[in-house]
């Protein structure tokens, strides 16, 4: 089964917990701290595999979760970091935020890597926070949170040419004639439900990957039949091979339908529109063709064509070699520029927001969060190090500016707190 769209979530491992430890031993009545880190959790990467081309493995799996880094304990004893999973994709596989539909990676290569959900680290155990002026720290950190994502793959073959045209034009036919391709054939529309590739070769020695894409109806670009499927995977190639029946067998006009998939291209991607094209004038054996292919040439002098048929060796031959020449002058395209990727921007301690619902005031930031996520509150010292940080912050100061009185709730994720100055 073919599989080039789907939408997992993520879940990367929390990390291990630290420990609140002090040394006792009979020979040592005032051992100091010695509770140990926890260690990180497990990522989540995803991975290049040349040897997959679809994503149906990944297609049972709703949610993905590392596992928790394991947790500090006494005598200075750290927790194990927890093996990051790796997930393997094809060759081509877009992956994106589905929440906000921001590109997070384009992986192209084999074995190329993309670390998606990032473990959380491991909470610092009491010995850590051991200094000059506080020797016996009697709190600890809990592990941080592993990151949660929503994510959508889309997978986009790799091929230099596409095969491109409406249903039953002939582009798997043509597709086997020329490469070690076997794609499945028949006379009805939709034969062709995903894409089926193959490697072209030539008597010299060049070699190229052709494609024959889905086929193309009217209203494509707006999702209409398998329309969104073709014009994903032709976003990839370098020439798009416009397969057109010249013979007009059903009684469709090759102009029109040239001109038809010509305008869902240009309202889907101008990148797809702007891309190099050649005229595949197939089914010339049939009575009409000729007539029409005068038409057609008459209308576009300025388009490259090659006539051919099932039965002509020699015009298919013609036709593999002018693309194989064609392709040695257009450059690798990049599908995604680096402005079309999330950057991630640093963010200092002093980024949150405080708005209001009802009488409660709600706090909302990346670091206040996670602060609060690790903190022990059963450890009076641990809450008094999130008193010392929340003021830190400068959030004490701008709830006071916003109105919050002593004895206000103050909210932070789940927790509901008392406002004190």
């Amino acid at each position: 089964m073919f599989v080039d769209v789907l939408t997992v979530k993520l879940i990367a491992g929390a990390g291990g917990d630290g420990c609140t430890s002090f040394r006792r031993e009979w020979c040592v009545p005032l051992g100091g701290p010695d509770g140990g880190n926890g260690g990180r959790g497990a990522s989540i990467i995803f991975k290049v595999d040349k040897n997959l081309k679809t994503l149906v493995d990944l297609s049972y799996k709703k949610i993905i979760k590392g596992t928790k880094g394991e947790n500090g304990k006494g005598s200075n004893k750290y927790g194990a970091n927890q093996e990051d999973i790796i997930i393997r994709i094809p060759e081509g596989t877009t992956i994106i935020d589905a929440d906000t539909n921001e590109v997070l990676a384009d992986l192209t290569q084999d074995n190329e890597e993309f670390i998606a959900a990032k473990g959380g680290r491991g909470g610092r155990g009491n010995k850590a926070f051991a200094t000059h002026d506080a020797p016996a720290p009697k709190f600890s950190e809990k592990g941080e949170p592993g990151e949660e994502k929503n994510i959508r793959l889309e997978l986009k073959v790799l091929a230099d040419v596409g095969l491109i045209g409406m249903p039953s034009v002939g582009k798997s036919t043509i597709l086997s004639l020329i490469s070690a391709s076997k794609p499945k054939i028949a006379s009805y529309h939709f034969t062709t439900l995903s894409p089926n590739l193959g490697v072209v070769k030539l008597k010299d020695e060049r070699r190229f990957v052709m494609a024959d894409l889905p086929g193309l109806i009217e209203g494509a670009s707006t999702g209409v039949g398998l329309g969104l499927e073709f014009l994903r995977h032709a976003l990839r190639t370098k020439i798009l091979a416009h397969v057109i029946d010249m013979g007009a067998s059903e009684g469709r006009d090759p102009i029109e339908d040239y001109e038809i998939i010509r305008k869902e291209i240009a309202k889907y991607s101008v990148k797809l529109q702007n891309k190099k094209e050649v005229i595949v004038a197939n089914k010339m054996d049939l009575p009409d063709a000729q007539a029409n292919l005068k038409r057609f040439q008459e209308k576009y002098p300025e388009k490259i064509i090659y006539p051919v048929n099932w039965l002509d060796n020699e015009a298919l031959t013609h036709m593999i070699e002018g693309l194989a020449t064609i392709l040695a002058d257009i450059p690798d395209e990049v599908l995604y520029t680096d402005s079309d990727f999330k950057i991630y921007k640093y963010n200092d301690d002093n980024d949150f927001e405080i708005s209001k619902d009802g009488d409660v005031w709600v706090v909302k930031g990346k670091n206040i969060e996670k602060l609060l996520l690790m903190t022990r509150f059963e450890e009076p010292e641990g809450v008094e190090r999130f008193a010392r940080k929340f003021k830190g912050m400068g959030i004490e100061e701008a709830l006071e500016k916003k109105g919050a009185k002593p004895g206000d709730d103050v909210q932070i994720l789940d927790y509901m707190f008392t406002f004190k100055n």
